[in-house]
């Protein structure tokens, strides 16, 4: 299991949780229930660091928490 930073919050809109995974680009999951968000952004997670190595592109190492302004 991977170790970065995730924002996870309930989407009106999309009637779903949304997580995002600020460290990797354009990592972002959903589920309709908080668990299965977090199992999806999982998945994803390995998916992204995945298609990094294949393209042969540097993977951030996980920095914990973020500061946000």
């Amino acid at each position: 299991m991977y170790k970065y930073e995730m924002i996870i919050y309930w989407s009106e809109e999309d009637n779903a949780y949304i997580v995002e995974v600020p460290e990797l680009p354009g990592c972002m999951a959903d589920g309709k229930t908080y668990e299965e968000a977090v199992r999806n952004a999982q998945k994803v997670i390995e998916e992204w660091i995945e298609t990094a190595r294949e393209l042969g592109r540097e993977i951030p190492v996980p920095k914990g928490r973020l500061a946000y302004a």
